[in-house]
């Protein structure tokens, strides 16, 4: 819903057909640029992602708990970064760059389910690594398949409530005339510049949910990767535990990238200093993390870069025998 001013000062309701994304400024040169870059690193995001999951579905030795939820991550990555970059992909070179009303709240619910999801995840996973290393011979009864399934619809679960929330607050607010986001895509931020009530409540739940979730999350990571560390200065097996801290690396860089960047946007009162910079912390978080974790994950592990061969293997054979 918009509002118009009239001469009074009194605002009355109209309506709202959609947005225009303002996106990134620049030059025509500095615009094919950007266009170029987040096409590439786009295509290395969905080729990434995909290659993770095709992989740990088709090797039966990687069909663990630890490998089901990456292959999880690399889902909810590749659907995060396909709800945002093709559309601002799109929008580069369009002349009117809009969005309708209920296109921007479909890709904000998305957006905030997706984001939140990996958040949980990310967490889940860390407990995972905490079961696998600090209870080896509880693991395989504490993490069966149907605990595993259960903590990632639990996950979902809790994202899609959070969605729910804020994507009911945020679009029953009565946006002014100007429906111009200075932004790339539909976000809490700049769409509560355009609000012409009181966004006191909305960034307070923001805040709150958000920085709960961040919170919460970074607590499980920080208790299980502290037992996790004592365990392995317990090893007397040098190769084991190398092993161990490779693995744990690969999931800490993730880790710290991704709750990093959300708590610069939505963990703290008040937010990025700028529309600009959020611009910037977006583009981490949205695309350049779902590009990055399969790249980690796969390149300081050896099981998955085996499976790889293992699966290039398989395909040459096929071709040879065909």
């Amino acid at each position: 819903m918009a509002t118009s001013v009239h001469r009074n000062g009194s605002l009355t309701p109209v309506s709202l057909q959609g947005f225009v994304l303002v996106g990134f400024g620049g030059s025509a040169e500095t615009q094919a640029l950007l266009f170029a870059v987040f096409l590439v690193l786009y295509l290395v995001t969905v080729l990434g992602n995909l290659t993770m999951i095709m992989v740990i579905t088709l090797d039966a030795r990687l069909h663990s708990p630890m490998y089901f939820f990456l292959k999880n991550l690399s889902f909810v990555d590749l659907c995060l970064s396909s709800v945002i970059i093709p559309n601002a992909l799109a929008n580069i070179f369009s002349s009117s760059k809009t969005i309708s009303f209920a296109g921007c709240a479909t890709q904000f619910f998305f957006f905030s389910l997706l984001a939140a999801t990996e958040a949980v995840l990310l967490a889940v996973m860390a407990y995972d690594r905490f079961m696998a290393i600090c209870s080896p011979l509880r693991y395989p009864v504490t993490m069966c398949p149907m605990t595993c399934a259960r903590l990632v619809l639990g996950t979902f679960c809790v994202a899609c409530l959070n969605s729910i929330v804020q994507t009911s607050l945020t679009f029953q607010l009565p946006f002014c005339s100007s429906n111009y986001i200075d932004y790339f895509f539909c976000d809490v931020p700049p769409l509560l510049q355009l609000a012409c009530a009181s966004t006191a409540i909305n960034e307070l739940v923001m805040f709150g949910i958000c920085g709960f979730i961040i919170v919460c999350a970074v607590f499980v990571v920080i208790i299980s990767y502290g037992y996790i560390t004592v365990t392995i200065l317990r090893m007397r097996s040098g190769s084991g535990r190398h092993k161990v801290f490779s693995t744990c690396g690969s999931h800490m860089t993730a880790v710290s990238l991704f709750y990093g960047t959300g708590f610069v946007i939505y963990g703290q009162p008040g937010g990025v200093a700028s529309m600009e910079q959020g611009k910037v912390v977006s583009t981490i978080y949205t695309l350049v993390i779902p590009m990055l974790n399969p790249l980690i994950y796969s390149l300081r592990n050896k099981d998955v870069k085996d499976a790889l061969r293992r699966l290039g293997q398989r395909h040459s054979l096929v071709k040879e025998s065909g």
